[in-house]
């Protein structure tokens, strides 16, 4: 029998993983994932399900929900992707993580048919998801799609109701090179009579929405025209206010389908987000004196909305700790970060990392200046050497960066 160990080396090397090497490993199409649910007696049919896709805030939004459920008294899965420090931080019960027993049990009883039938790492994973939800019983499931929606191996499920948080222009190489084409692969996720919820309307993409709603039979509300009261949550990046909005709407849908969730439920699920779900790495405060930062925002979008926020603190100097996958499109986020500021560029520890003298040649381009260094922790230990007790500390560009601090 296999340790837990030696079971996730397995899975990592069975097909190559997406989050780890990119787009070599990335599939277009379900017919894996459709074949796994029926070995697995299609377990995706054996509790309720809400189904959560978006470029950015998806996983936000997801745990936002989660916490929300498990404070009305639901057993409550969670299915994110990727994991920050343990694979099991991707598959939850009321903010349990999966055990290491089950993991290494999924894999071994399921073995011969993962190998044969040559399933990724991705594919794999979301079996097992919803092979644990279904065998535990949970009530309700919230499901964050991998990558896009249509062609997610997630998009086997039919939920109770779909979310789309907002549209972007990141993962352009397999989703579309411009706003509408990236909606309507999101847009795939919106199934026959489930009603759904956008986050952000966009002039680019409502129409995309529109469509597909109208096409699916599908009642649609979009974020922005809900009327809430302010309510405060633990999660602090001031992106997190739409993310907030998306949650809300969702749940005033939910509850209009009979969900039992009270006021207070909402309140205190939204205060406890990452006490209820152990969400991590969303302008998460690691020290102060000098003050420590980390956010795993990765896309000019994303970035944008934390560097503001960056901008908005107090500081004598600021240190950023930068590591960046190599697929990313380095002339849309580089121009958004601080000419003032100490850079500590270095390469993320996946095949996936760029490496830190790129990133530094690049970004001078930008005029943003600093030394390259052989890891992200020989970075983040330089940044803390050199940091006096009143500057600002800021990890981020990658979960890969933020995880490696965590």
């Amino acid at each position: 029998m296999k340790s837990y160990q030696e079971t996730l080396e397995w899975m990592f090397q069975q097909l190559p993983m997406y989050q780890r090497v990119g787009k070599s490993a990335f599939k277009k199409d379900l017919s894996n994932t459709l074949r796994l649910a029926e070995h697995l007696g299609h377990p995706e049919n054996k509790f309720r399900s809400i189904h959560v896709a978006g470029t950015n805030g998806k996983g936000s939004v997801s745990h936002m929900l989660a916490s929300v459920f498990q404070e009305a008294g639901y057993k409550t899965g969670l299915y994110t992707s990727p994991h920050l420090k343990d694979f099991r931080e991707r598959i939850r019960i009321n903010g349990e993580v999966i055990s290491e027993e089950e993991v290494v049990d999924f894999i071994e009883e399921n073995q011969d048919f993962l190998e044969s039938n040559q399933l990724s790492f991705f594919e794999m994973t979301v079996g097992m998801a919803l092979d644990y939800f279904a065998k535990s019983e949970v009530d309700i499931a919230i499901i964050e799609t991998g990558l896009g929606g249509r062609l997610d191996s997630t998009n086997i499920i039919t939920p109770q109701l779909s979310v789309i948080t907002n549209i972007g222009l990141d993962h352009t190489a397999f989703l579309g090179t411009d706003l509408p084409a990236i909606a309507s692969e999101k847009a795939g996720i919106i199934k026959n009579s489930v009603p759904v919820v956008i986050g952000e309307k966009h002039e680019a993409t409502m129409p995309v929405f529109k469509a597909k709603a109208a096409e699916m039979n599908s009642s649609l509300y979009f974020a922005e025209d809900f009327q809430f009261s302010s309510i405060k949550s633990d999660l602090i990046g001031t992106y997190q206010k739409y993310n907030k909005g998306t949650a809300l709407a969702s749940i005033e849908v939910l509850q209009a389908l009979g969900w039992k969730i009270a006021s207070e439920d909402i309140i205190d699920g939204l205060s406890k987000v990452q006490n209820n779900t152990g969400l991590r790495g969303r302008w998460e405060i690691l020290g102060s004196d000098p003050k420590i930062i980390c956010d795993t925002a990765h896309n000019a979008e994303g970035l944008k909305l934390v560097l503001d926020q960056l901008q908005q603190e107090s500081f004598s100097k600021l240190h950023i700790v930068l590591g960046v996958v190599n697929d990313k499109d380095l002339n849309s986020i580089l121009p958004l970060f601080p000419k003032q500021a100490n850079y500590y560029f270095a390469k993320p520890d996946v095949p996936r990392g760029m490496s830190a003298e790129i990133l530094q040649n690049e970004s001078l381009k930008f005029g943003l200046s600093g030394s390259a260094y052989i890891s992200i922790s020989e970075a983040f230990d330089a940044a803390r050497q050199n940091a006096e007790t009143r500057d600002l500390i800021y990890i981020g560009g990658s979960n890969f960066t933020v995880a490696e601090v965590l």
